[in-house]
């Protein structure tokens, strides 16, 4: 119904909220609506690890008692399971709600159909598939983990404008690529990762920090290709904690099974030619972001960039005088 999407797309909104801080968890909302048609209570999933949106929402109301004449909208299927927080399916049984219409189900089989299961033998009205596509795209990072049992992956790099990569210029100094604009955008992108996946070589030429110190947001765990154990805490990344050091001879497919294992679900990459073309052959990509400058380094380029694949539809934004092309594979 056209009123249903209406408010699903409320809830859209209000998922959105939570970009940058939900990792590896979806982003959620959910909207109230009472018997007259008007929003009684709307939430969001704040954070990881925080109340989900179905209980921000309830949270929300005023009035507690005009729930068992409401109907919630929610982006993603209510959880029906024991995770860092009680089942929200079992929430809604409890407070009565009569009717709930969810976005999309949710891709996570200890949760797919079992949230929509138990609100229907509890006698509750579902609908499913109100503006499914929408809400698969705001999430699919997190859908496209849990169908291929592999993080998302976004191929990143930075290219001058006749294609070579960052290579070193004559007395050693690297060029630079990058302006202020989108170096900001790119922390603002690196908030929007579980994970940040760099090579050996990359960690060796640049001792990078690989965080999120120009924008508020959850810095990405560091993923360390190191076959060839070259690595030590020396470097920044190797200093933190969390950081995941792959460091076998395992190949890129079981590798990246192994992050989702851990609980990566979206992975960006800050690494050189060699590993990104090593993911393009794999077709361990959804989607590309390049920056390319207006620098030239002519006979100075000496690392081609890789070649990106025919078929795919290309989006570009312009930064300051930096074209940063866009290309989604999903």
């Amino acid at each position: 119904m056209e009123i249903d999407s209406r408010y699903m797309a409320r809830a859209l909104q209000l998922a959105a909220l939570g970009r940058g801080h939900t990792c590896s968890n979806p982003m959620v909302g959910a909207v109230i609506v009472g018997p007259d048609g008007s929003i009684a209570g709307e939430g969001y999933h704040h954070c990881f690890g925080g109340a989900h949106a179905e209980v921000n929402a309830i949270a929300s109301v005023s009035d507690p008692g005009i729930l068992r004449r409401c109907t919630m909208y929610v982006t993603l299927e209510p959880c029906s399971h024991y995770g860092k927080t009680p089942p929200c399916a079992q929430l809604l049984i409890d407070r009565q709600i009569p009717r709930v219409v969810i976005g999309s189900l949710d891709p996570n089989a200890k949760v797919s159909g079992r949230g929509v299961e138990m609100l229907r033998g509890a006698g509750i009205e579902v609908s499913t598939g109100v503006m499914e596509p929408e809400c698969r795209q705001l999430n699919r990072k997190f859908f496209t983990a849990h169908t291929k049992h592999r993080p998302y992956i976004l191929l990143k790099w930075a290219m001058s404008a006749d294609g070579y990569m960052d290579c070193k210029r004559t007395g050693g100094t690297a060029a630079r690529f990058s302006n202020p604009l989108t170096q900001m955008a790119l922390h603002r992108l690196r908030s929007e990762f579980d994970a940040v996946l760099t090579g050996s070589g990359t960690v060796k030429a640049d001792n990078p920090r690989l965080d999120t110190r120009f924008w508020p947001g959850n810095s990405p765990r560091v993923v360390a290709m190191d076959r060839s154990k070259r690595l030590s805490d020396k470097y920044e990344v190797l200093r933190r904690p969390d950081t995941i050091i792959i460091d076998n001879s395992t190949d890129l497919h079981a590798a990246m099974h192994h992050l989702f294992v851990q609980g990566i679900t979206s992975v960006i990459t800050e690494c050189g030619p060699t590993l990104l073309r090593a993911l393009i052959a794999e077709n361990l990509y959804d989607e590309v972001r390049i920056e390319i400058s207006p620098v030239k380094l002519g006979e100075k380029g000496t690392c081609p960039a890789p070649a990106i694949p025919e078929g795919i539809r290309h989006t570009s934004s312009v930064y300051g005088n930096t074209i940063v092309s866009i290309s989604n594979f999903n």
